[in-house]
């Protein structure tokens, strides 16, 4: 993953209070995905399992593990009561659970009241979600004590919400791109269309005030969680994505937009950008299926970002992708993966794995793990060749994300987490 290799990416997280081996956010480190770990089996059985615990509720958000804890969220289906949970990550016995309630709503079938993945540091945990009402932000020390709480008003969106929080340096960010129902096919034309109030959001991590709120036009709701781009001269900036706005890279102290992409995405974002090779990598979708993927050259304030290329075949619409050594897997969410020259985005080889996927791969021991909705883990060798090493059922439906930390993979059902590797 050149220039930005991994240690640079673990610079990065160490500027938000992360340490190495922890996983602080949506797609670890960065939201690379990428984990350093070597005691991941590349297959297993029931037996294998350190622990697995019952949550109180269900959700598809990913668990977050600082020092020992591991952070999931889980909802009440029937109350929309949202619940906070601390784990102990040696045996899975709850540490602490905090209750929010909160009210039920519509929202697509597959969303659900506990869908963002929270952000751990080790100040805490911060946590958000949303009600046709609220954009809630909210942040709990490491022993569930409330730190502050901030309301950024209604949130209006056709499918619900899955927005998630990152913690860089001294700020907790989050993206809150919303829809703008007039554009939502299907919307009867003769009744008022609600356009929500979109914005860029970053707040003191200590205080919860508001350091910077940059306005965005409105178009069609984004999921996206935001990443890091580190240049060659060592500028930083936070990276978004949106449907109206395309790739946007912000400065994270001042809030001052440095460039935009031109061309905006003419769908949804629900992918997360990532970095790899001096490059941004970002998608969009439509109905089910991804459009169109990527690859910029990132600008400043006085050069424009550039194409270097993109993809408009197999791309996923709801799996994030990934970059490793020198290559770029794309995996779409009816199960085609595709392996490509990160330097180049030609296709080294592109296989069906097979079954349907909301969750993102992660790599670990150069290998590619990822969840699909029926709760199939499928292995793949990260490699030129490709080569399916395993695929492993758990039991129940999955649109979670695997997290990976102190050599341990923790995977996340609709109702439990499971614990995995760790052992020599």
């Amino acid at each position: 993953m050149m220039p930005i290799r991994f240690a640079a990416i673990l610079a990065l997280a160490s500027t938000a209070g992360a340490a190495e081996g922890e996983w602080t956010r949506f797609r670890g480190p960065n939201g690379s995905g990428i984990s350093e770990a070597v005691t991941v089996p590349a297959e297993w059985t029931e037996r294998d399992y350190n622990w697995k615990v019952k949550l109180p509720g269900i959700g598809h958000s990913s668990p977050v593990v600082w020092g020992g804890r591991i952070f999931v969220t889980c909802g009440d289906p029937e109350t929309a009561e949202r619940l906070i949970l601390c784990l102990a990550s040696a045996d899975g016995r709850v540490l602490w659970q905090r209750e929010y309630s909160s009210r039920t709503y519509s929202q697509h079938r597959d969303c659900c009241y506990a869908t963002a993945t929270p952000a751990v540091d080790g100040e805490g945990v911060v946590v958000t979600w949303t009600t046709p009402e609220q954009v809630v932000l909210l942040a709990l020390d490491l022993e569930g004590g409330e730190l502050w709480r901030r309301d950024f008003g209604p949130f209006v969106a056709e499918s619900g919400s899955g927005i998630s929080p990152i913690l860089y340096e001294d700020l907790a960010v989050l993206a809150n791109d919303q829809d703008d129902m007039n554009l939502i096919p299907g919307q009867k034309k003769d009744l008022p269309a609600p356009i929500g109030t979109s914005s860029l959001i970053a707040v003191d991590r200590k205080t919860g005030q508001t350091r910077w709120q940059i306005q965005r036009p409105t178009s069609f709701a984004g999921y996206g969680t935001p990443c890091v781009y580190e240049a060659e001269d060592g500028r930083r900036e936070l990276i978004f994505t949106g449907a109206a706005r395309g790739i946007t890279g912000v400065d994270p102290q001042t809030g001052r937009v440095n460039w935009e992409l031109d061309q905006k995405f003419l769908d949804r974002t629900i992918s997360s950008p990532v970095v790899g090779s001096g490059l941004v990598f970002a998608g969009s979708g439509v109905s089910i299926r991804g459009v169109r993927c990527v690859a910029v050259r990132p600008g400043s304030r006085k050069q424009k970002p550039t194409v270097a290329y993109e993809i408009t075949h197999a791309v996923p619409m709801v799996p994030t992708p990934l970059v490793k050594d020198g290559r770029l897997f794309l995996w779409t969410d009816d199960g085609i993966v595709t392996c490509l020259k990160v330097a180049s985005g030609e296709v080294v080889w592109r296989e069906r794995v097979g079954g349907s996927f909301y969750g993102s791969p992660v790599w670990v021991s150069g290998r590619l793990y990822c969840i699909a909705k029926n709760g199939d883990v499928v292995v793949l060798a990260a490699a030129d060749t490709f080569e399916l090493l395993s695929r492993v059922p758990l039991g129940e439906l999955s649109y979670a994300t695997p997290a990976v930390a102190g050599g341990v993979m923790y995977l996340r059902t609709r109702s439990q987490v499971f614990s995995l590797g760790g052992k020599e």
